[in-house]
């Protein structure tokens, strides 16, 4: 069986994972595809879209900021025919909400963290509630220990909202130990949820 190897070190997200699903997509015959990545959160942005191609993989470590991902690919054929079909009224539903900092609106901080944590409650209170929750740059403070919405938040993803936190931020806030609700996700996710929804409601 072909090895395709795909290398990823040294790329910042969303890079790794649009590599690897690149190299995948691009496969005519079955192969074994290896994607390397120098970080255990690269690992598991590209793990996730994996997963979401119902591909099982595996993961060595094989040196100090030195990760392999390898999945096993069968030949795609693509059969337009059964292809999901989304209608209008399905598109109509598909609200994101997007929280990019852990503060609303400019002026005096505390209001603004005191109108953020409202604004997280309100969402609850919906008759209809987004699709996502997505957090990035300093919304990701909201998801994580210390935050007044842990609760809040918890409340939405039992509902079946997704809660979903950019694990570049995470990192750079030194927050990837310290998230309490909700998964990690990388910036192609983000993006395809944002590109994939009708309405996006930023605070």
């Amino acid at each position: 069986m072909n090895i395709v190897r795909v290398d990823a070190i040294g790329d910042n997200c969303p890079i790794p994972v649009v590599k690897a699903k690149k190299a995948i997509d691009a496969l005519t015959e079955s192969a074994i595809v290896e994607i390397s990545v120098d970080n255990e959160i690269a690992v598991q942005n590209v793990t996730k879209m994996l997963n979401q191609k119902n591909l099982e993989s595996t993961c060595e470590k094989v040196a100090e900021n030195h990760y392999i991902i390898k999945v096993k690919c069968g030949e795609v054929v693509e059969n337009q025919a059964a292809k999901e079909v989304v209608t209008t009224a399905e598109k109509e539903e598909k609200v994101v909400v997007v929280l990019s900092s852990d503060k609303m609106g400019e002026g005096d901080d505390e209001l603004g963290k005191v109108l953020i944590k409202g604004f997280i409650y309100a969402v609850t209170q919906l008759d209809k509630l987004p699709k996502a929750v997505l957090l990035y740059n300093g919304g990701v403070k909201l998801s994580s220990e210390g935050s007044d919405s842990i609760e809040d938040l918890k409340a939405l993803e039992e509902k079946g909202v997704e809660i979903l936190s950019c694990g570049t931020c995470l990192n750079f806030y030194n927050l990837q130990d310290k998230l309490k609700v909700g998964k990690v996700t990388n910036m192609y996710s983000i993006v395809e949820e944002m590109t994939g929804a009708t309405n996006i409601v930023r605070p």
